[in-house]
């Protein structure tokens, strides 16, 4: 019987950003079906709460930004809403996440663009909204997205993020960590093949500041009315906040 080499630490800058990129590019074709698996399919209910709070309705014209943008899950959902007549813009700096997800793309109106988030390619107040899903604990430098999206938008539009969280309840919070840190790396490492994908997973997350400071580092980026929302059980969250 072989030992088994100890979760993967989350990465430091910069290293942490090559990484990343390379990490996501390698799992992409088994990305959509491991978050399906691994979520017992609750993450699609995940995604639809995000856009409730994007409130994208009252702008259903507009132009809207999916950082982060992965496999178009949220692009997609958005794109595909009834009622709306806008755009929306996918980015990602991990090219094969874009390329795998495609096909939901068809016949909705979505463009993608490879892309850092910390340096859209975007001019100043170009977009009426923006989400991240599962994004933004990735990034090298929290701080200096925000900031970047704060740039981006326009005045009064709204920025929504969804990313897994942590529960406060203590029997549920040992519960979910016992699964997040012993069952889903190996899972993750079964079917995506990937050696240390799925133990970054956990690490990121823990290491992930709590909605609460994520307010503060919103508003100090220049992000008003934040607030947030525990889902499931405090197992995800939506964080929200206003240009």
């Amino acid at each position: 019987m072989t030992s088994q080499a100890p979760p993967q630490a989350v990465p430091a800058p910069p290293d942490k950003r090559r990484y990343v990129r390379d990490m996501f590019s390698a799992i992409a074709p088994r990305y959509d079906l491991l978050n399906r698996v691994l979520s017992l399919n609750v993450d699609r209910a995940w995604r639809r709460a995000a856009l409730e709070r994007l409130e994208w309705r009252s702008r259903p014209q507009g132009r809207y930004l999916d950082a982060c943008a992965g496999t178009l899950d949220l692009a997609a959902l958005l794109g595909g809403s009834q009622g709306f007549l806008g755009t929306v813009c996918a980015t990602d700096f991990a090219v094969p996440m874009l390329r795998k997800g495609l096909a939901k793309s068809a016949g909705k109106p979505i463009g993608t663009a490879a892309a850092d988030t910390l340096v859209l390619p975007f001019p100043d107040a170009s977009f009426d909204g923006a989400t991240v899903g599962f994004g933004v604990r990735n990034l090298m430098d929290l701080d200096a997205g925000f900031r970047e999206f704060v740039r981006v938008l326009k005045p009064g539009a709204r920025l929504v993020m969804l990313d897994c969280s942590t529960p406060v309840n203590p029997v549920l919070r040992a519960l979910y960590l016992t699964y997040f840190r012993r069952v889903l790396p190996v899972i993750g490492r079964v079917v995506s093949g990937h050696p240390t994908a799925y133990s970054y997973l956990p690490e990121s997350v823990t290491d992930f500041p709590q909605p609460a400071e994520l307010e503060q580092r919103m508003a100090a980026a220049g992000l008003g009315r934040t607030g947030h929302q525990m889902l499931t059980g405090g197992i995800a969250a939506l964080t929200w906040g206003v240009r």
